[in-house]
């Protein structure tokens, strides 16, 4: 097999630049090399268990970052069947009403248990110099198959989930499976493959038609394939959903947080963590540096691992993987503090990324 770089397509600065110049994509001997995989990929709506105690979690530390930029915040959430319990630990001068944010998403009826303390003394030690609030590997991604620089069955499924909540904002799920050809490593288009909706208070043949609406309107590279099908509430119509069904936990959708199932997993979850945690705001500076790389070097594919240790201002290692070829990453820091202020971290709404993903094309 030929594994040579492609030559002809570096001059190419956008996604789109490289879709018109994908007849004339060719290795230095003129081959071209032919990939086709498929991935699946799922998304959750916002009313989904886990989702909604996400929320909640992102919901108390942006109270707490409105009235004091520097508290320290570790806020997890779990409910079930009539029982929440919200758990933790904070260090703030701020004075906020936990409860009354948690009843904003759960109502009145719901029992609510809150357990906060404050943080570690132990842990603040390292904190306080300016060091890394834990240990961990955090991952960044990007890649050139669309303008959101995603994966592009995530973005599917995410697009899809958006679509069915704009009209029936309950609990629910989506999930796309694709086959993606590749020329050369670049993304050439797609086809769907099986599409998957489960979703409470719908029937299933209003679903139905709100899929082939939505496939009506995919992007010129993204198809169905000549064998697609579906699956809708495969179980049956359904009506109990959220908390009367299912329980929920802040922080176990990290997958769907992240990038889909295509990229590895580091660090943990990110709601409900104020930014001197570096499982979010590693993760989130992480993924600026593969934009910005790929962006650079018109790569295909960026995968950035930063690792940090407790206590300590610099990580222990920082590497990209640049279309699989390796760079030790030297030009930002990536010290805590440094990644705070150079992502304005103590000033957005972290509970809007609590809905629909934590990175968008722009960070």
């Amino acid at each position: 097999m030929n594994c040579q770089q492609p030559t002809v397509w570096q001059g190419a600065n956008s996604v789109q630049e490289r879709k018109d110049m994908k007849q004339f994509i060719s290795l230095s001997d003129g081959s071209l090399q032919t990939k086709i995989v498929t991935r699946t990929a799922e998304f959750v709506s916002p009313k989904h268990p886990d989702k909604i105690c996400d929320q909640i979690s992102d919901a108390i530390l942006d109270a707490y970052l409105a009235k004091d930029k520097h508290a320290r915040v570790a806020v997890d959430v779990m409910a079930a069947h009539g029982t929440m319990y919200i758990a933790g630990e904070v260090t703030s001068s701020a004075k906020i009403n936990v409860e009354k944010i948690a009843r904003q998403y759960v109502g009145e009826d719901m029992k609510i248990i809150i357990n906060i303390a404050k943080q570690s003394p132990e842990i603040a030690r390292g904190v306080d110099i300016g060091g890394a609030g834990d240990q961990g590997i955090m991952v960044g991604y990007a890649c050139a198959e669309n303008d959101e620089y995603l994966p592009t069955e995530y973005v599917l499924a995410r697009n899809l989930c958006q679509y069915i909540y704009n009209q029936y904002q309950f609990d629910g799920k989506t999930q796309i499976t694709v086959e993606i050809t590749y020329c050369n490593g670049i993304f050439v288009n797609a086809v769907i493959k099986h599409a998957v909706i489960s979703w409470q208070n719908v029937a299933k043949n209003e679903l139905e038609k709100l899929l082939e609406d939505w496939a009506e309107n995919l992007p010129d590279n993204i198809s169905l394939s000549t064998d697609y099908s579906y699956s809708i509430n495969p179980a049956g119509d359904w009506s109990i959903g959220g908390f009367d069904a299912d329980s929920g936990l802040t922080g176990r959708k990290i997958v769907v947080d992240n990038y889909g199932p295509r990229v590895p997993v580091g660090g943990g979850a990110f709601s409900g963590k104020d930014p001197s945690k570096v499982d979010r705001s590693a993760a989130y500076m992480a993924r600026k540096i593969a934009v910005d790389y790929l962006r650079k070097y018109n790569a295909n594919e960026v995968l950035v691992n930063i690792s940090y240790a407790l206590g300590r201002v610099e990580p222990v290692d920082a590497v990209a993987y640049i279309d699989g070829m390796a760079k030790q990453i030297a030009e930002y820091d990536l010290s805590p503090r440094g990644i705070i202020e150079a992502l304005h971290l103590r000033k957005i709404k972290y509970v809007e990324r609590a809905k629909w993903g934590h990175f968008p094309a722009k960070i």
